[in-house]
């Protein structure tokens, strides 16, 4: 039989890791029952950024409101993991671009793996194509479309590619919190806005 996706949340010893609530998680493991084949776990997995085992699975999640400093162990761990294949999809929950998070994360990110690592991905990458469609790039969330955060609306998304794979996708968009919902409270949507989690779901799967 085929092994179970599981959602990982990475634990890591500053911030706030926790600050999506439980929910969200299940939603994209729902949509993912909902729209595809791949058979899950049904609840998310909760692993520390300095364990060994966080290699045990494809994808992970983090993300916060504060300041991020990993510890050396937590360093070495996130570099090895993204290296070796791994995925890791990080959305600063503060949605904007030079709050606390953002600019600690993407400090780690400077250190891990280069001054210039972290870099706007195209409309055109596959992660938009890979299951349904985003000709215009990554969807907006309503925190952004209410004038919150930043007051900005963020066309593109940043990563970090290893041999021409992306192996860690960053947002200030706060999909956290646009999917941190009750799944069953999908139906009164327009469009269900999960949709774009499913393609980063099955991106880290490939």
């Amino acid at each position: 039989m085929p092994v179970p996706f599981t959602f990982v949340r990475l634990s890591y010893h500053s911030g706030d890791w926790d600050a999506v609530d439980e929910r969200m998680p299940a939603n994209l493991l729902h949509s993912l029952v909902q729209y595809t084949k791949v058979p899950v776990e049904a609840k998310e997995k909760v692993v520390a950024l300095d364990s060994p085992a966080l290699f045990g699975y494809p994808f992970c999640y983090l993300s916060g409101h504060r300041l991020v400093q990993f510890s050396a162990a937590e360093k070495k761990n996130f570099t090895q993991y993204v290296r070796n294949g791994g995925f890791v999809f990080v959305d600063d929950c503060n949605h904007d671009i030079d709050g606390l998070f953002a600019r600690s994360f993407e400090e780690q990110m400077r250190v891990c793996f280069g001054p210039q690592a972290l870099k706007k991905i195209p409309k055109t990458h596959p992660i938009y194509s890979q299951f349904f469609q985003f000709k215009d790039g990554p969807p907006n969330t309503g925190f952004e479309l209410n004038g919150w955060g930043d007051d900005l609306v963020h066309d593109y998304l940043k990563g970090v590619e290893i041999k021409g794979r992306l192996g860690v996708l960053y947002s200030n968009k706060d999909y956290g919190c646009e999917w941190d919902y009750d799944f069953r409270n999908k139906r009164f949507l327009a469009e269900d806005n999960t949709k774009f989690g499913v393609n980063i779901l099955l991106y880290a799967l490939t």
